[in-house]
């Protein structure tokens, strides 16, 4: 009876904030061809907000300097993620194309192969387990 109420109570636990495992994702942007403008960063855990994160209340958004290449996320649920970076040179808050081809560079978690638009959910999942996570993003020029 005693390790029934115990259990009872550690599952409890798993409900209360806070309680859920956590760790950092260290991101490292590789390949930039300048310091110019800003790295946009979109983190999600849904695949039909990917790449975009546009309606995911829950993605991670991040907009640093271009000349900071290390970045780090801290205490992310532990789980599947996929991230999708643009390098918006002109500091415009997008990313610029040419007739649907970019004209900024961007990439993806797990640097899947570009064919015909972004990859998929799939192709860019990686799972957050621990702070020893590590990402690279390779940066993509088109022009």
């Amino acid at each position: 009876m005693r390790v029934r109420a115990i259990a009872a109570a550690l599952g409890l636990l798993a409900f209360l904030p806070g309680a859920m495992p956590v760790a950092d994702l260290h991101i490292d942007i590789a390949k930039l061809r300048s310091a110019k403008g800003m790295v946009r960063i979109c983190l999600t855990a849904d695949p039909k907000n990917f790449p975009a994160c546009v309606d995911d209340a829950r993605a991670t958004t991040r907009s640093v300097p271009a000349s900071d290449t290390a970045i780090t996320f801290g205490a992310l649920p532990q789980g599947d993620y996929a991230m999708a970076v643009i390098h918006d040179e002109n500091g415009n808050n997008k990313l610029d194309t040419l007739a649907g081809i970019p004209r900024e560079g961007f990439g993806f978690s797990r640097n899947p192969a570009i064919l015909f638009g972004p990859p998929r959910f799939a192709a860019a999942r990686f799972t957050l387990r621990s702070d020893a996570e590590r990402q690279q993003i390779r940066m993509k020029y088109m022009f």
